[in-house]
This record gives C-alpha cells, structure tokens and sequence, in this order.
C-alpha cells in the first residue's frame, strides 16, 4: 500500500507540473496557429496560385501535396531563439523583448513589533539584493532607537533568505515579543505579505523569510542565455576540454555510430531478407528478434562493459546491437509489404528467382529500409551519448557528464544543441540518400 501511495504522489507531482505548464503550450500552439494564418493570408496576396496544385480538390492525405514549409521552418527556429533570450534576459534581444526579470538593487519594508504588554514599535529592514555569483556584505543602516531596531540583509537574485528581526530588538521572541504586521499589513505564523520588491513569508516559529522577485526569467544555472552557450562553444573550440578539441570530442562519437551502424546494417538486413523470404528463417529468428527489439540498449552497457570493457569495443557493439534489430524488422517489412502482384508479373515475363530479387524484392522493400535506417541513425546517436555517459574519456557524452557534475549549463547545453544538429543533419543525409535511390516512392 506504501508502494502506491508513493506512486500516487508522484503521480500528482507530474499531473501538477503538466497543469502549470499546459497554459504555456497552449500559447505556444495559438501563436504557431497565429503565425499560419497570418502566412497564409500574405503568401495569398503577394502570390496568387494558379497552378495545378491549387486546382487539386483533395489534399488532405494526399502526401504530394503537403510539403514542409520553409518559412514555417525558418519562423519555428528564430521563435525558439527568440523565447529562449526573452526567458534569459539575452543581451542579443531588445529590452522590450524580454521577460519581467527579477529584482534587482535595494528596497525596504517595515515590520510591527508587539511587546507582552501590548506595545508596539515599527522598524525598517533594508534590503539588498544582488547577482548571485557575488558577495556582497549587508548594507550598513542606523539601528534607531526603541523596541524594535532597524535591520539589513543582503540577498542573492533567485535566493530568498532568513532574517531574524529580533536579535537586535530591545525585546527578543524569547521575551514574548511576535511580529504582528508586515507595512501594516497583518502577518501571522505560516503567513505571508507581498511588498513592493517581492514577498516577505513567516515561518511557523516566527521568523521572517524574505524572498525578493525572481520574475519569469530563468536563472542562469538552469537555462544560461544564447550568447552564454555561443561562447562556451567557441571557447572549447579553440581551447579543447579535457585534453580534446571539441571536434575531436565529436569525431569519436560520429566514428562509433557510423561504424556501430554499418556493422548493424549488413547484418541486420540480409537477415530481416532471410526472415521476409523463407519461413524456417522467420521461425529461427522471429522468438529472438522480437525479444530483443523492445529491450533498450542502456540496459544492454553493465553487461557490454562486463563482457567487452569500456574501451572503444564495447561502445561499438553496443551500437551493433542497437541497430541490429532495428534494420532485420525494416528489412522484414520490406520485403513483406511487396505486391504480389509485382512478383507474379515478373514471374509471367520469365524472370528468375535472382532477378525477382534484384529487381523487384530489392527496390521495393528499400522505402521501409531507409525509414528503418533512419530510426536506427537516431537511436545509434542516442545510445552513444548514453553509453560516453556512462564510461568514456572523449565524446560528447562525456563532455556533457563532466560539465554536469560541476553544474557548467551552458557546456551542458552546448553538447545537447551539438547532438541535435548532428543528429538532424544525419538524417538530413540519409533522406537525401532515399530521395536519390528511391526516387518513386510516395508516387505509386
């Protein structure tokens, strides 16, 4: 029943961060709407259709006619830079741009102090609130006089800090003195007053935690700006990190998925051939092809590094083994989804069975191939990194790992944004291959 209860919280949790960010995706999706409609309509005006394609009554399904849009693309890609610097305060975007930041410079707030006898005293807190990565002593102000005396703190952007007025007031809490108001708003144990620079929270024992803005900007740490992470790039670039340039990191991952995929592809589909064409092949190794196509590579490293060690062997039989299964069930597929009807009529005009093969069975399963291809590329790159994670002394997934644990973001962000180029232009090419060898397909 524990084992539920725990399970239904973080339930919870996870329902609850969805609920905070769906407003967030829904505005994302009304301004990708907004920007279509209004694409649509200037597209219309500065270039009326009249071609073929405009006088088409059915396009919906019909994958001739749907196309990627460049000026989505292009539209997409500066709207997500642009929400980036406007979340990070990027210096890269005007001031009009950006999000409300947080608080920064100094303010003040006064607090009520009741005495056992029902006396009370305002005093005045000055604050001083600062970049988080400096040190600054507390502001110097004049105590006052009577029972409660003035205070000063100094607090970090994105921090909030305890501050117990009292120990300096002419009566302490230990003498029954209590906080009753907040710039003459009441405040009670578990309470909180907003002020003109943030919050000013009582814990239940009644001390004062003051918690300036932190506006909807990010905080650093976790999401640096644009130009933060262009700078590491190129620092790492010219500099290296850990003894390696950053190409030379991004050519060891390139060359362990590029050899863990070719490895997988020539074994993978003359077997998923072997499964499509013969039925004593596909009994053979169906059981063991459908076993291992939904066990994850990451569970495969404890036992690739018992078997094989951290070196460069195990990383590429690793990505042997994670594109293995991926390429037999393409080509398996391949071969299973060609017409009959093809094969029957090669039959009829005297074909033979290598013929049937190389001009039939080949070109036609190479669609479901490519595709295939395409979906193993991705999981090759993504094991790699996964896999460098977990042991190695190059690669980007070491970089990434490293610069974690010192909480470096911007490096962090550097590698993700590398993977993800270098992923995206690998299948880039491989879709540029299919368009050149499979130039039929989608076309009947």
């Amino acid at each position: 029943m524990q084992v539920i209860a725990n399970l239904w919280g973080e339930l919870l949790t996870v329902l609850t961060a969805v609920g905070t960010a769906l407003p967030y995706i829904l505005a994302y999706v009304a301004l990708i709407l907004l920007l279509m409609v209004v694409w649509s309509g200037v597209k219309r005006l500065l270039r009326p259709r009249h071609d073929y394609g405009s006088l088409k009554t059915v396009k919906f399904g019909d994958e001739s006619a749907v196309a990627s849009n460049t000026v989505a693309s292009v539209i997409s890609i500066v709207l997500i830079f642009v929400l980036w610097g406007a979340f990070t305060g990027s210096r890269l975007l005007p001031g009009f741009l950006h999000m409300p930041g947080p608080f920064q410079g100094t303010a003040t707030f006064d607090y009520t102090l009741t005495g056992p006898d029902g006396a009370t005293d305002d005093a005045t807190v000055t604050v001083l609130v600062h970049p988080a990565d400096v040190t600054t002593a507390d502001p110097e102000v004049d105590p006052g006089t009577g029972i409660a005396r003035n205070d000063s703190i100094a607090i970090g952007m994105f921090r909030s800090a305890l501050l117990r007025v009292s120990d300096n007031d002419e009566i302490t809490r230990d003498d029954g003195a209590e906080i009753t108001a907040i710039d003459g708003s009441p405040i009670a144990p578990g309470g909180a007053v907003r002020t003109g620079f943030g919050h000013v929270l009582m814990t239940p024992k009644g001390t004062l935690n003051i918690a300036p803005s932190a506006g909807w900007q990010m905080e650093p740490i976790w999401l640096p700006p644009p130009e933060a992470v262009w700078s590491q790039a190129v620092t790492i670039a010219r500099d290296g990190f850990r003894g390696a340039s950053l190409w030379e990191h991004l050519g060891y991952s390139l060359f362990r998925v590029v050899v863990g995929f070719l490895l997988g592809a020539l074994v993978g589909i003359p077997l998923g051939y072997a499964m499509g064409l013969s039925d004593w092949f596909r009994g053979w190794f169906d059981p063991i092809v459908e076993f291992m196509r939904p066990v994850p590579p990451l569970a495969l490293i404890p036992l690739v590094i018992i078997w094989a060690g951290i070196g460069e062997t195990g990383k590429i039989i690793l990505l042997f083994l994670a594109a293995l299964w991926i390429m037999a069930i393409a080509a398996r597929s391949g071969v299973s989804g060609v017409r009959i009807s093809k094969v029957h009529a090669a039959y009829s005009l005297g074909a033979s069975k290598w013929q049937v093969m190389r001009h039939v069975i080949i070109p036609n399963s190479l669609p479901e191939i490519f595709t295939g291809a395409r979906v193993a590329m991705g999981v090759c790159w993504g094991t790699v990194v996964a896999a460098e994670l977990v042991a190695a002394q190059t690669g980007v997934g070491m970089m990434i790992m490293v610069a974690s644990k010192f909480q470096n973001t911007d490096i962090v962000l550097m590698g993700v944004i590398v993977i993800g180029i270098v992923g995206f232009t690998i299948d880039l090419g491989i879709r540029w291959l299919e368009r050149l060898m499979v130039p039929w397909k989608g076309k009947g």
